[in-house]
């Protein structure tokens, strides 16, 4: 797909947000101005994953023989050049650029985006998809956004700032159309007020008595390994319930209190964890290698290795 170049009147709300001589270094007093910005062009982008969705959509494989769909594609055409009218020095690392081989090269401060994390899931129509942007800063995610379009769940959460939740539309939306919005839209996702409900702050939880809730992936998980993880750093430790979850949604699970833990052994991305990981860190959780090392962001390949989302463990 070509991108052309983002202008500022197609993208009011989104430049409007940002200052107008922009820094290129990020600084923590940034977050209040960036984050309303980036959580309506996350709007933007659903609505447009959900004109697909509503469709008779094609499915190809990447050269990775992962799913790619009309959807992903529509969706980073959008983000990409609104992140780059923002933030013009900070490059954008995307999941589609990426796979073609257009991927820059990180910087001390850039975007990780995954337009649809869980395209699988799109593909399966279960609702559990993400739209995921975030801002990396000297290896860590300092902002994101974890936006599911299905349902309008909204995860969001910048560094020194905290962590919210909040509903960019009433769930069931998309069957009606009604996400799309109507008078006060800017074209890039501003909602009418009352299209959005209460903004509820997130922290992770503390263990229950009971024990822990252990999220696992929908279509990745691994049980084998998720058992010996168990039964080994989290031996003595009970096990209450598990639940099992697609995309990014797992990290906004563990934000908002409802998870415990989310160990994953499989294959991921950058752009697959970063928007989730910086949620879950503004919240209070963290997201670690194997060997107890933060996980940390631009990469070479821009691979994780295997990591373990925490909430409030015990020590």
């Amino acid at each position: 797909m070509t991108r052309r170049l983002a202008s500022r009147d197609e993208f009011p709300s989104i430049y409007d947000a940002g200052m107008t001589s922009p820094p290129n270094e990020w600084a923590p007093e940034q977050g209040p101005q960036l984050l309303p910005a980036i959580e309506r062009l996350a709007r933007a982008a659903a609505r447009l994953i959900l004109e697909v969705y509503a469709s008779d959509f094609e499915v190809q494989d990447k050269a990775d023989h992962s799913p790619v769909t009309l959807a992903d594609e529509r969706a980073e055409a959008l983000i990409t050049p609104a992140l780059q009218l923002l933030r013009p020095a900070w490059p954008v690392v995307a999941e589609e650029a990426a796979s073609r081989g257009q991927a820059p090269a990180a910087a001390r401060t850039f975007w990780l985006v995954d337009p649809l994390d869980g395209t699988r899931e799109f593909v399966a129509r279960n609702g559990e998809f993400t739209v995921n942007i975030a801002l990396v800063h000297d290896g860590a995610p300092v902002l994101g956004v974890v936006l599911l379009p299905v349902s309008g769940r909204q995860f969001s959460g910048a560094a020194g700032q905290g962590a919210w939740e909040q509903s960019a539309w009433a769930h069931g939306a998309w069957k009606t159309g009604a996400w799309k919005g109507g008078a006060g839209e800017d074209g890039v996702g501003r909602p009418d007020a009352a299209g959005q409900g209460a903004r509820r702050a997130l922290r992770v939880r503390v263990v229950p008595a009971a024990g822990l809730c252990v999220a696992g992936s929908r279509s990745h998980g691994d049980e084998a390994a998720l058992q010996a993880y168990l039964q080994g750093p989290l031996k003595g430790q009970a096990v209450a319930s598990r639940i099992t979850a697609g995309s990014s949604l797992k990290f906004g699970l563990l934000a908002a209190g409802e998870a415990d833990v989310y160990a994953r052994f499989g294959r991921t991305m950058e752009w697959d964890t970063a928007a989730g990981h910086a949620v879950l860190a503004a919240a209070g959780g963290s997201v670690c290698t194997l060997d107890g090392l933060p996980l940390r962001y631009g990469k070479p390949g821009y691979e994780n290795p295997h990591f373990v989302a925490r909430g409030a463990l015990p020590a």
